[in-house]
């Protein structure tokens, strides 16, 4: 029998971090939003219930759960902010998890217990000013010098989500690091601390969406660290984060998804409430058919994620599933976010309305973490095209 329902265990966090989410995020997150302000005290609170440590081994202070009760927490938390959302999604799936796969032990017990408690964040540096989708094309450099045992980094990274906060402890820099037989560049990740002196953070962006999440472009100027931040296997650096990546798709789906049901939410509250020409909108069928296909939307978009991940926790290859849940999640928080607007009207519009910070916000689920058109070309490949 198959049975897409939820286990008690997921039921259970579910409940509670909608709960939260309805109770101490809806109430403040506008002024964050339109203030951009990082919302510290929420991401606290969110440490302390154990977010950032789902899926984490509890010897390095996690909760001992799996991916996919990540991605739970994540549409939940989306349902009201997406902002929010993503400081948690790339604080486990970019900051903590690639320390977590592929750092040594010692890595580990440096940085996972600050990490996966909240107490602290870390960051991925991949994209560049001039790569974008082109990870290849990474143009940092890092030299060992091998007098002092150091690497010395110079480059920039662009666009790094959680990068430039107060709680900020480190950014995991992708780099070329030499020339593969082939000709090809050898690259390579390496840990560099918050504060390394030649390491610069610039302003946060200002920005369409998110805007109580924190992005930042980076520079390193001669940056040194030791040979031992090195995270991983030399020259592996792109295929490790890639596999990163490819988790990280699933969760961005979960977060589309949240998105897209926060629309539906929202939609069907104001339609039994708004009343035009003496009755609720909701029983005009123009706008009752506009919300049953947003839940269609919103619906078919979780399966995908929930077939992606069940995918990964058995030891299948996901790649492809994760690229479908990915695209296909981020058209439905488009699009509801776009009929959400209309069903609302000029409310709809208005900066402090929920659903205006949706339609802002939905956009970057098309870009980040692998463009619509990447996803539809991982999809081909799989195919054998």
């Amino acid at each position: 029998m198959v049975d897409f329902r939820l286990g008690d265990e997921y039921e259970e966090l579910r409940t509670s971090v909608r709960e939260f989410a309805r109770e101490q995020i809806a109430p403040v997150i506008a002024e964050h939003y339109e203030n951009e302000k990082f919302p510290y005290e929420i991401i606290r609170q969110m440490g302390k219930m154990g977010l950032f440590g789902l899926p984490f081994d509890e010897k390095f202070g996690g909760m001992g759960g799996d991916y996919f009760a990540l991605c739970i927490a994540l549409e939940e938390l989306a349902r009201v902010d997406s902002s929010v959302a993503v400081t948690l999604e790339a604080g486990v799936s970019l900051g903590a998890m690639p320390i977590y796969r592929y750092g040594t032990d010692e890595q580990k017990r440096q940085w996972l217990p600050r990490l996966t408690s909240g107490e602290a964040l870390a960051a991925f540096g991949l994209t560049e000013p001039g790569t974008g989708s082109d990870a290849a094309g990474t143009t940092t450099r890092a030299v060992l010098d091998e007098t002092t045992g150091e690497w010395v980094i110079n480059g920039t990274k662009a666009f790094i989500t959680n990068s430039g906060t107060d709680i900020t402890c480190l950014v995991t820099v992708m780099a070329v690091t030499g020339t593969n037989p082939d000709g090809s560049k050898e690259l390579s990740t390496i840990i560099v601390p918050a504060g390394t002196p030649g390491f610069t953070v610039a302003p946060q962006y200002s920005k369409v969406g998110w805007c109580a999440s924190d992005t930042h472009e980076l520079s390193f100027d001669d940056v040194r660290v030791p040979a031992a931040n090195l995270l991983g296997e030399r020259g592996r650096g792109l295929a490790q984060f890639l596999r990163i990546l490819d988790e990280g798709r699933i969760a961005i789906a979960a977060l589309a998804v949240g998105l897209a049901q926060g629309c539906v939410d929202e939609s069907v509250s104001y339609a039994k409430q708004r009343t035009a020409f003496g009755r609720p909108i909701g029983d005009n069928q123009a706008v009752s058919f506009l919300i049953a296909d947003m839940d269609l939307r919103a619906h078919t978009a979780r399966l995908g994620y929930y077939d992606a991940a069940s995918r990964m926790l058995a030891g299948e290859d996901f790649k492809r599933y994760a690229a479908i849940a990915k695209l296909n999640a981020s058209n439905a928080a488009m699009e509801n976010s776009r009929y959400a607007t209309q069903v609302h009207g000029g409310y709809g519009f208005m900066n402090e309305s929920p659903v205006g910070r949706f339609y802002r916000d939905a956009k970057i689920l098309e870009i980040g973490e692998g463009t619509s058109e990447v996803q539809r070309m991982l999809i081909a490949r799989g195919l054998g095209l």
